[in-house]
Order: C-alpha cells, then structure tokens, then sequence
C-alpha cells in the first residue's frame, strides 16, 4: 500500500527544498543548522568566524576567550624570557619560576593595557614587544567587546521544539505533530511556520530523496505566547497516506521544520530551523498538556518540561477505500 502510494506521488515533489535529491545524511540538524561539509575552500574562507562565535553557546564562547587570552599572554611571556629578564624591572630573580610568573602577570598587564608599574621594559627589544603587545591588546578587547554586544543584542526566536514527533489521532483521522513553545520573555507576533518532508525512495535502482511540502492544519497565528502544537492531517493528498508503523520505520524520512515569527522589542523578523528523521517519529502516541492554570486561577502556567512528553494510545484504523 505504501510503497504503492510513494510510487503514486513521486510527480508531487516539490524542487524549492535548497537540497539535491543525491544528498545525504540528515538535511537540518537539530539545532537547526544545514549538514553540509564544504570543500574546495581553505579553511580562512570556509568559517565566517563572526557567525562562529555568535553561534557558539555561552560556555563554549567564555572558555575560547580565556583560552585565548592565557594562550597570549604565555607567548609574550616566553618572548620576554627569551630576551632576558635583565631588560625587565622589579623582576623577582630568586627563582626561574618566580621569573616566569612575574613575566606571564607583566604580559597580561600590558596586553590589558593596565600597567600597574612594579615591572617596566628596559632597552629597545623590550619595549618593542610590549609595544606590539599593547597594540594587539587593544584590537583583541575591541574584537571581543563588539562580539559580546553581537551576542547579546542579536535577535533570536528562542523557541524550544519538542524533542519527538508524533503520529497522533485527529478526529477520525490520523496526524503528524509536533510542539513548540518559546522559553524566555520575548513576545513572538505573526509566527508562521513552514514543513516539508525529506522521503527516500529508490528510482532506477538509484536512492534518491523526494520532497514534499506537508499542509498544516494551522501554519499561522498572531501570538506565540503558549505551546503551539503543527498539526499535518495524514489524508490522501498527504506523502504519508497509507503509512503503518512499520513503513514510517523503514523508509528515511526527515520532517524539516522552519519557524519564522516577529519579534516585537527588536522589531525585526526571527527564524529557527529543526528537524525530525524516522527514528524519532513516534506511531500511535499524542501529547500531554503542557500548560494549565495557577492555583488562584489568575495565569497560566507553561510547564516547558512536559513539551515533549507524551502517552501512547490508539489510532482509527485506516480504510483502504479511501485511497480508491
């Protein structure tokens, strides 16, 4: 039945995915980014490092500028080692630890541009690298300052997808759904969402994939402030009609998600991507209630934690005739 249908609909598939019908491997990955590997390129002109950091996660983005910032200060420390801690005042020479120690803090006092003025340059060699130094210093903190301000007014949706979709009932049907819901205090207008559907499928011996733009039962709503739940009716104009658990199993399917919403404080439009492959489509289940009412009854309550727990139940039993 289902394979019947595949072969049925492959003249339905839709070019306007952004990816080849040879591609492979997962198209979006979860947290939205496309898989793809680039090639041909070295690898200065392959990275934006600007969209790198501004994609990094907190954690990952501070550990990268302490990295970097003790990395450079060791070797201007070993610089200055090298040409002597004689060309260095108020060094504390009873060691060559407590040397190195006093040329690191020199180092980083001059990169930082403090200068707290026990230890000072003596001689040309010197003074030319904290010079240099003082410089680099400089463009570094003005290179971090402006990423932390990108990072920190860059408009995003923050909106946190349900871990797993569904194949869920829906009045005397069946229907694939997903959840989302933004976690933080940002008001969200004129969110719209769009879904596609990445199938496999095999033409002339030759794995290819087929795309599909799936129909939602509401693609548009004026405020995201809840949970918004995509509904996709499995009817007969849908790629999935006919689809057991055992086909949805089977056969490499990638439900591709794209959210785009208005958010009002930056008055600026934002847009989060994700995905769902076969693995992670779950038959004969539907969604607990996330939200629900305050004790005094007064607000509501969006318990985030529940977006994606579900409980497994029954579905209506497909009628073949339909598909006549």
């Amino acid at each position: 039945m289902a394979r019947e249908f595949r072969q049925k609909i492959r003249q339905k598939n839709t070019d306007n995915s952004g990816f080849g019908d040879n591609a492979s491997g997962r198209f979006i990955n979860k947290d939205g980014l496309p898989n793809v590997r680039r090639k041909g390129v070295n690898i200065f002109n392959r990275f934006s490092w600007y969209h790198t950091m501004l994609e990094l996660s907190t954690f990952n983005f501070l550990s990268y500028l302490v990295i970097a910032y003790v990395l450079v200060n060791l070797f201007f420390a070993f610089i200055y080692y090298l040409i002597g801690v004689e060309h260095l005042t108020g060094i504390d020479k009873s060691d060559p630890v407590n040397e190195f120690i006093d040329v690191f803090f020199f180092s980083s006092q001059t990169f930082t541009t403090v200068g707290y003025g026990r230890i000072a340059p003596v001689g040309f060699m010197a003074s030319l690298v904290a010079t240099f130094e003082a410089f680099l210093g400089l463009l570094t903190f003005a290179i971090a300052t402006g990423l932390f301000y990108g990072r920190f007014s860059r408009p995003r949706a923050y909106l946190k997808f349900s871990d797993i979709a569904l194949i869920a009932p829906f009045t005397d049907k069946t229907a694939l759904m997903f959840r989302l819901a933004p976690y933080k205090n940002n008001s969200l207008t004129d969110a719209e969402v769009t879904v596609s559907a990445a199938i496999e499928v095999i033409e002339n011996n030759i794995k290819k994939s087929n795309f599909y733009t799936l129909k939602t039962r509401l693609n548009k709503i004026n405020t995201l402030a809840l949970n918004w739940t995509i509904v996709h009716v499995i009817d007969e104009d849908s790629p999935f009609f006919g689809f057991s658990d055992e086909d949805f199993k089977k056969t490499d399917i990638e439900i591709i998600v794209h959210v785009r919403a208005f958010d009002e404080v930056f008055s600026n439009t934002v847009v989060q991507r994700t995905s769902y492959v076969s693995e992670e489509i779950v038959y004969g289940a539907k969604f607990i209630p996330m939200y629900y009412p305050d004790q005094e009854h007064l607000s509501t309550v969006l318990d985030l934690d529940k977006i994606s727990h579900y409980q497994q139940t029954d579905l209506p039993e497909f009628k073949e005739e339909k598909n006549k």
